[in-house]
């Protein structure tokens, strides 16, 4: 078994920190947790993992997020990963610093790296781990909060947190879908 787990985020030192980055941070942990390396290819920087026989490719795309959709369905034919077997990690601003929310399928919620990936897969059946970044922030600040890096309170939590979404992955490609949604998605 095969999967494809795309961490979305934003290629370059001044994203790094970011909130908006937070799926880059996710397949950054798996890759450490498993002594793997990424290299720079087509569209992305990538590496693959293989745990429990099941191989996780992860990808961060060097697309910038607006364009995020263009890695995810290249490298979603390259490595011929079915669109089931695919999992997206992203940050949503809906969702409370600190909460996970896994589902099989929805709607972007005005997430532009959802939006590219929609737009070039056709359709929107497939998962995507929305990591809440909380939504503290001025009415037309929205920009500004995604891009900025954490505050000191989030980045005490932030290593457990990355950890749990971590598992949260793996869990995705071992006991599939609806075991993990029911194990990690919090109120």
């Amino acid at each position: 078994m095969k999967y494809l787990i795309a961490g979305l985020g934003n290629p370059g030192r001044d994203y790094e920190n970011t909130r908006h980055n937070i799926g880059f941070k996710v397949v950054e942990k798996l890759a450490e947790k498993f002594s793997v390396k990424f290299e720079d290819d087509n569209l992305a920087y990538i590496t693959e993992l293989k745990w429990k026989s099941r191989t996780f490719v992860l990808i961060k795309p060097t697309t910038y997020m607006n364009l995020s959709g263009k890695a995810v369905r290249y490298w979603l034919q390259k490595k011929s990963v079915p669109q089931e077997n695919l999992l997206v990690v992203l940050d949503d601003i809906a969702i409370d610093f600190g909460k996970l929310r896994l589902r099989g399928k929805g709607s972007d919620g005005g997430h532009n790296g959802l939006k590219s990936i929609d737009q070039l897969l056709g359709n929107n059946n497939y998962a995507r781990l929305r990591c809440g970044i909380g939504s503290d922030f001025h009415k037309g600040q929205q920009a500004n909060y995604v891009l900025g890096e954490w505050d000191r309170d989030e980045v005490s939590k932030l290593p457990e947190y990355i950890e749990r979404a971590a598992e949260c992955v793996l869990s995705f490609g071992t006991i599939g879908l609806g075991n993990t949604m029911n194990t990690f998605n919090t109120k």
